[in-house]
């Protein structure tokens, strides 16, 4: 586990003599400091991270990384000049440094490098949660493996995520995200990744990237940055993804339900919340599978994990336990109104791509169907047509569409021009109202999907709607 002489050598260059403090694990909110953290103080735009270092020691943390005094009464090491000239303070104690976050980065590269482990990389638009969990679950087949927690995934989560790491892990499986060029690159360059998968290039986070082609390029930097003797695992059905098998020095490994992929599916098949079945095809082999993922489209995360342990040299047995056991599906969860309604709760987030596959699903399934659909963010230059797609489609599914939130107001035009009769077509400014009018109208037998932007706080629907576990 990392050391506080680790940490130190990692921030100064310089390792000092006469301390082997272990550092059990690093965390950025004092309220998950245990015994032996490192805490690193982070200055955020409402919360400082610097006005919580006393909270942190109180729960037991050794070390406090910060980069501007603080009120407390235990002794600051400054290390921005240079390594500590003397004895180093028993904890707990501060180290005074110019940039908390570089400290943190800095400290999450070092430690990496010095532990053997294969690293696979995962990005794309849609999808990479549930692959990360599942490429994980198909990896500890055989490995010692350690994942993101939660969408640990940008350039706090992941060095938070390397620090975590110990001389027993053999695999590590990081989920990271992309909102502007470069990001990738950087996390790259710290993860150090031999196997790269991605999933899609969607217009999430267009507002932010620009276009499709540039958060393309984003999501490329992963297969760039692995090195000749890695494997690029690509989605051989998005045709932005397939592309980037010209910007890999890595060998390609392609995966879809295309028969020229190296892995392929037919034969998918929804069993609705009991999951999918499927024939997958690899070489002169042929499977047939189920596994426990809502959706057809959940064949591709099969897909992903699937290759992944192929890549990592799992016999084609370990791959089908692993699919078959396990709670791999993330965002999904169903659970019941007082009336008898069964709630899809997909709140987690929403992307035009994601919200046709929920709307999918919903098809799949038996009963008065009810999409509630909110705003989808950061769509940028492709908003209108984000919108308006999943309105035609909701119209085409559902039984009753309700729309929330402004951009909603196009779902909701969207599904009326699709020729859904204006009876089955609501409209609500704010997910309270919302709640209420469903709270009116569900009843027993109705299966209702519930979607939205994080920023719209669709799971205020669901609180609103579901029997009290």
């Amino acid at each position: 586990m990392l050391t506080l002489a680790d940490l130190i050598e990692a921030l100064t260059g310089v390792r000092p003599d006469g301390t082997d403090l272990v550092l059990t694990e690093a965390c950025i909110d004092s309220r998950q400091a245990i015994p032996g953290s490192l805490f690193v103080a982070m200055k955020g735009e409402r919360v400082d991270g610097h006005d919580y270092v006393t909270e942190a020691f109180r729960r037991g943390a050794s070390v406090a990384i910060i980069e501007r005094p603080v009120k407390t009464a235990h002794l600051v090491v400054d290390l921005r000049s240079g390594p500590p000239a003397g004895a180093l303070p028993a904890a707990p104690f501060c180290l005074m440094v110019s940039d908390t976050l570089k400290a943190l980065q800095q400290a999450a590269g070092f430690w990496r490098s010095k532990m053997n482990v294969r690293v696979v990389g995962i990005t794309g638009s849609v999808g990479k949660s549930t692959t990360k969990e599942l490429v994980a679950q198909v990896l500890r087949e055989r490995y010692c493996t350690l994942k993101n927690q939660g969408n640990l995934n940008n350039e706090i989560g992941l060095p938070l995520t390397l620090l975590r790491l110990t001389e027993g892990h053999q695999r590590a499986v990081l989920e990271m995200g992309f909102y502007v060029p470069g990001e990738i690159k950087f996390l790259c360059d710290l993860a150090r990744p031999v196997v790269g998968v991605v999933t899609n290039v969607g217009t999430v986070h267009a507002l932010r990237a620009g276009s499709q082609e540039v958060i393309a390029r984003g999501k490329a930097e992963l297969v760039e940055a692995l090195p000749p003797d890695g494997v690029a695992i690509l989605n051989r059905d998005d045709p932005w993804v397939a592309a980037m098998a010209e910007k890999t020095r890595a060998r390609v490994f392609f995966y879809g339900l295309d028969p020229e992929a190296d892995l392929w599916a037919d034969e998918v098949e929804s069993l609705g919340l009991e999951g999918i079945r499927f024939k997958l095809h690899y070489g002169h082999e042929a499977l047939h599978m189920r596994a426990p993922l809502i959706g057809r489209h959940s064949v591709h995360t099969v897909l992903r994990a699937a290759a992944v342990g192929l890549a990592e040299g799992l016999a084609w047995a370990e791959i089908s336990a692993a699919l078959h056991g396990g709670q791999a599906q993330l965002r999904l969860v169903a659970s019941h109104t007082e009336s008898g309604a069964l709630i899809l709760d997909d709140t987690y987030n929403a992307s035009p791509e994601s919200t046709l596959a929920a709307l999918n699903l919903l098809a799949d399934l038996d009963g008065r169907k009810v999409a509630v659909l909110g705003d989808m963010l950061e769509l940028g230059p492709y908003e209108q047509q984000g919108h308006e797609m999943v309105g035609a489609r909701a119209a085409e599914v559902a039984d009753e569409v309700v729309a929330v939130g402004e951009r909603g107001k196009m779902i909701a035009e969207a599904a009326l021009t699709a020729g859904k009769p204006v009876a089955a077509v609501s409209w609500f400014e704010t997910t309270q109202q919302a709640a209420e009018y469903l709270q009116r109208h569900l009843k027993d037998g109705d299966v209702v999907l519930v979607k939205g932007s994080r920023g719209m706080r669709m799971e205020q629907i669901v609180a609103a709607l579901e029997v009290p576990a």
